[in-house]
Parts: structure tokens; sequence; C-alpha cells
């Protein structure tokens, strides 16, 4: 065996010390080009817990073998922050269409490829013309779940504390002297400035998007005179609280009654949950589905975005969760329960009351969160 020298002095040495290196060399390139291929095989997704079921998610991953990372957040103001900072890894993020207004006029989130969806034509033409207000031409967002915003009480320990209590009204929420009687058993509120703030302005007969700074007061006023009754703002506790008695009365989503409800039930506690939708009217919410400009896997994220626009499996996220959904063709789908629940599906007499979330000045949007600021901390 001839033994080839890589120099004339100190052969062996040098081409070992060579060799070493070269050998570094390509373990440190194999491991980066395993990690790329790991991060290619991932799609990293921030949204609400409790927003995608575990067999939508393992569905997909059986599919494609792509694994899916779940992070959640406990505040859309959260989610906003870190999409406008940068450098979130993110791939999927579920915002309000509210905030995705916001993320697109900011350059935060990257137009959709559409030509990589085979299930876009499931969608709902209605739902696509209301988002197209928030994104013109529908080009940075798909719709996902849609819902209300309003009453989750527990009839049982509401009813012992006050006969009669007005359930479909905002009074059980924003009159002091009736709020009051459900201090002990757990009142809380979404922390959702813009939206809370917005049903108050409406409550007291106000635009609900003024950027007025007098009427805005009037709307901190009426808050605040029902801070000292108000347990919490967790928005994440809400589903929990409710489910194990720890919570009778909130301000929140309409789908959080229906899974706090199914808990109680999964716990054979006996607690019952119920929802209004308040006869002064609220605000119906839109949340997308859109991918952040520095996505580490756009493509990824696409697959997960369509195959969220199958009927069955969107029909599925709705018979879990209790919220409507963007897709037209999964209707018929949807739990006969489900679909016939006005709650879920409001009929068209109630839809009237109801208003979509608009973007505000951000002179009003600085008064607004200064306002919720004082009023929570209760400064």
């Amino acid at each position: 065996m001839t033994i080839h020298t890589c120099g004339h002095c100190r052969p062996y040495s040098l081409c070992f010390k060579l060799a070493t290196l070269l050998a570094a060399s390509v373990c440190v390139f194999l491991s980066a080009l395993g990690t790329a291929v790991s991060q290619q095989k991932t799609v990293t997704i921030a949204a609400w817990a409790d927003y995608i079921p575990p067999e939508v998610i393992s569905g997909f991953e059986a599919r494609t073998g792509i694994k899916v990372v779940y992070d959640t957040f406990d505040s859309l103001e959260f989610l906003e922050t870190k999409l406008l900072t940068g450098g979130s890894g993110y791939d999927l993020v579920l915002p309000s269409a509210l905030v995705a207004n916001r993320l697109i006029q900011a350059g935060a989130l990257q137009k959709l490829d559409k030509a990589q969806f085979g299930n876009y034509a499931n969608l709902d033409p209605d739902i696509l013309a209301f988002l197209a207000k928030h994104d013109e031409g529908n080009a940075y967002g798909v719709p996902y779940l849609w819902g209300t915003t309003g009453i989750l009480y527990n009839p049982k320990l509401v009813s012992e504390r006050l006969e009669n209590a007005p359930v479909g009204s905002l009074d059980i929420l924003f009159d002091p002297e009736i709020a009051a009687h459900f201090a002990d058993c757990g009142i809380a509120m979404i922390d959702s400035p813009e939206e809370v703030v917005a049903i108050a302005l409406n409550y007291l007969g106000l635009d609900p998007f003024t950027g007025d700074a007098a009427e805005l007061a009037q709307a901190e006023a009426l808050l605040t005179s029902v801070r000292p009754h108000i347990r919490h703002f967790r928005t994440g506790a809400i589903i929990n609280g409710l489910a194990d008695g720890d919570l009778c009365l909130v301000l929140g989503w309409s789908g959080d009654a229906g899974l706090a409800h199914a808990r109680a039930l999964d716990a054979g506690n006996g607690i019952e949950i119920a929802y209004a939708i308040p006869r002064e009217g609220t605000e119906v919410f839109f949340d997308f589905l859109s991918i952040p400009v520095d996505a580490p896997n756009p493509e990824n994220a696409h697959r997960f975005i369509d195959y969220l626009m199958e009927p069955e499996a969107i029909a599925e996220v709705t018979n879990q969760y209790f919220y409507p959904n963007g897709n037209r063709a999964a209707f018929e789908l949807v739990a006969e329960e489900v679909r016939n629940d006005p709650n879920v599906y409001p009929p068209s007499e109630i839809m009237e009351k109801l208003f979509p979330n608009l973007p505000r000045a951000h002179g009003a949007l600085r008064l607004l969160t200064r306002s919720w600021t004082r009023f929570k901390t209760g400064s």
C-alpha cells in the first residue's frame, strides 16, 4: 500500500491534521444539512390554545409527513407585537381580520400563492367579500373561523344569585348593581381591548369605532364602574374556569361556551354553561390564516392552509370548537346540532344587530389602549 504524503516535511502529522479538519467540516456541513431538512419538514403555527384540533393536526402530519409545531398566544396584542418585531419563527399565524389589516399595512405578512391551493373554491364568497374590507383582493389571508363576542354564563350559579337575571342583555355585565350579584362566583372578561371597548360604546348608543376622546372616556367610565366585580382578564383561563365552576359570568367568545360545556360534560361535574348574544348587539369577528413575511417554511404553511380548506377538515374544527367556519362546502358536514344552533350560526335577524370589527385611526387606538390599561389595573 502506498501512502501519499501531503507535503515535504512532517507528512504524517500534517496529513492527520488536514484530515481531521476535513472530517470536522464534513460533519458541520452534514449537521447543517440535516437541520435544514428538518426545518423543511415542519410548520410552526401560532394560534389560540384549543383552536386547531389534535385530530386535524395528526391528519395533516400523516398525509404530508410535515410535523406541526403548535405555539399559543394569550392575546392578539402579543401576536401583533411579535410579528411586527420580526424573527418570530412562525410559518402560519391566526390573527383576527382587524389585526391582520394592521399587519398587512406594516408589511409583516406575505402575499399568498393561491396557485398552491387546490381547495380555494370551497370558501364562502360572502365571507371573502367581508374579509376583503381588511385585505383587498383577499391577497394575504384565508378565512378560518368566525363568531360573536357575548355572554357566557353558568345558569345555576347565576339564577341562585339573582332570579330572572338578564342573561340576554349586557346589563348583567355593565350595570354595576347587577354585576355585583355575581362577583363572588367569578366574573371575567377577555383581554381584548378593541373588542370590549367597541361593545361598551355600542351599549351606550355610540359609534363602536369612534375616535372621539369624550366618547371613549364614557366607555372607560362604564367599564371602570364594574371593575371591582371582575376577577380577571386571563383569556386563556376562561374555558377551564367556566368548566370547573370557578367562573359564573364572562364577556367572551361564543365558541368558548361550547368548549367549556363539553369539558364539564367530560368531567361529569354536572356544570352547565350557556351562551347568549346580547340583545343590544355585539361584535362579530373573523380570524385569518396568514403567513408571516419572514416565515421559514412558507410552502409548508400553504399546504396546511390548503388542508384546512378541505370540507372534512374544517367541519371537524367547527364540530369540536363550536365556531362557524368560512367554508361553504363544509356546511352540510357540520353536525346538525351545531349548524342549527342560533348562537353558533346566528339567524338573519340577529346578524342585523352585529357589527364587524373595523380599523381605528392611530390616535384613537392609542387613546383606547391607555384607557384599557387604566381600566384593567384599576388606576
